[in-house]
C-alpha cells in the first residue's frame, strides 16, 4: 500500500491552533506533554515507594496541587488521546510500522544513542523550563505570554545554531 501524502502543514498548524483554542476554552489551560509524563512518574513512585513519596517535597507539592491524584490529571488523558490518534492516523495513511529514520552517514547504534540522549536532555530541560514546547511555547504564545515567546525563540534559536554542527549526521 502506497503511503498517502502528509497533510498540508499550514492546514495542520491552523487545526492545531483550533485544538489549542478549544483546550484553553474548555479546561482553562493549554496543551502540554511533559506534565503527563511527570504524573506517570509520580504515580509510579507513589506505588513503588510510598514512604519516599510522602517524605519528598517535590511529590508533596504535586499532591497539593493535584488532589485527585496523578492519574486524574487531564494531561495524562491528552497524551493517551495523542497516542491513539497518532496510531489511527498512521493506519489510515498507510504509515504504520517500525522504521529507524536516519541519515546515510549514521549507524543505527549512533541514531538510537543520539535519540535517547536527546530525549533525556529535552525531558530534563522541560522540567527546568516548567514545561515542554507545547506547554511553554505553544500555549504560552497563545496567551501572549512573554515567557512563551522567549521559550519559542530559544528553542528555534538553539536549533538553528546547532543545526550546522549536526547536519552531517543527516546529509552526505
Amino acid at each position: 500500500m502506497q503511503p498517502k501524502p502528509y497533510m498540508n502543514p499550514y492546514l495542520a498548524g491552523f487545526l492545531l491552533g483550533l485544538v489549542l483554542l478549544a483546550t484553553i476554552y474548555i479546561t482553562g489551560r493549554g496543551l502540554g506533554a511533559s506534565g503527563a509524563f511527570k504524573s506517570v512518574v509520580i504515580a509510579t513512585v507513589e506505588g513503588v515507594a510510598p514512604q519516599h513519596a510522602a517524605n519528598t517535597a517535590y511529590y508533596a507539592d504535586f499532591k497539593a496541587t493535584n488532589p485527585e491524584g496523578p492519574w486524574k490529571n487531564f494531561l495524562v488523558f491528552e497524551i493517551v488521546g495523542v497516542l491513539i490518534g497518532a496510531f489511527f492516523s498512521g493506519v489510515l495513511a498507510g504509515r504504520t510500522g517500525l522504521k529507524l529514520e536516519k541519515g546515510p552517514a549514521v549507524s543505527n547504534t549512533t541514531r538510537i544513542i543520539g535519540a535517547i540522549i536527546g530525549g533525556a536532555l529535552f525531558g530534563f530541560g522541560s522540567q527546568l523550563g516548567r514545561g515542554c514546547t507545547s506547554g511553554s511555547a505553544l500555549s504560552g504564545m497563545a496567551v501572549l505570554s512573554l515567557g512563551g515567546i522567549l521559550t519559542m525563540l530559544a528553542i528555534f534559536g538553539a536549533a538553528y545554531a546547532l543545526a550546522f554542527f549536526f547536519r552531517k549526521l543527516w546529509l552526505k
